[in-house]
């Protein structure tokens, strides 16, 4: 079963990076929303998980804050 993923984040955050490539790596396709530049993805994100730091992912209606290799394996059933 293909989960909607959608993913929080700056081009120039790290763990952004490390975040998207791991979902690369695993095949797992995923929106990405840019919030240095897109007011209302960022204001959707701090409304969904009351974080203001980046990554923020959204699988399923899960909210993973960082990146929790751990917390995403699991609610990607992977």
């Amino acid at each position: 079963m293909v989960k909607s993923v959608k993913v929080y984040s700056t081009p120039t955050c790290p763990w952004c990076i490390r975040t998207k490539q791991f979902l690369k790596d695993n095949g797992i396709a995923f929106e990405d929303a840019d919030v240095s530049t897109n007011q209302l993805a960022a204001e959707e994100m701090i409304q969904k998980s009351g974080q203001m730091g980046v990554p923020v992912l959204d699988i399923e209606g899960e909210i993973i804050v960082g990146f929790d290799k751990e917390r995403i394996r699991q609610a990607l059933g992977l």
